[in-house]
């Protein structure tokens, strides 16, 4: 089977890393779903949402010139569900929303730096 830029095809999933999960595709070949790729909203924990050997369907969304396949499963979400097309919030809403995302990513980043032994705050 010829894997094309737009195609949607069913892989499953072979390896998770911090920055995405490998999927065996038919033919043999593998892609990548890269962690932005994985849903719609912020994903702290790849495995929360894979796990390995899980079968997957995915969209093509990318193969480059060195035959890396960059792979989407939130493409393949109906587009009202996609957040761009999410119904609109209020700005007190959406204020609160980026202020809690934003504490939890600063967190993470603090103890990254406590486990490495830097310094914090």
């Amino acid at each position: 089977m010829s894997i094309e830029v737009g195609s949607t095809v069913e892989g499953k999933v072979t390896g998770i890393t911090k920055f995405g999960a490998f999927v065996e595709l038919p033919g043999g070949d593998t892609g990548l779903i890269h962690i932005s790729e994985v849903a719609n909203t912020y994903v702290k924990d790849i495995n929360n949402f894979l796990k390995e050997d899980e079968k997957v369907k995915v969209k093509v969304i990318k193969i480059g010139n060195d035959g890396k396949i960059g792979l989407s499963i939130k493409q393949l979400k109906d587009p009202s569900e996609r957040k761009d097309h999410a119904p609109q919030m209020s700005f007190e809403d959406k204020m609160s929303k980026f202020m809690k995302e934003s504490s939890e990513r600063l967190q993470d980043i603090r103890n990254r730096e406590v486990k490495r032994g830097g310094n914090s705050r």
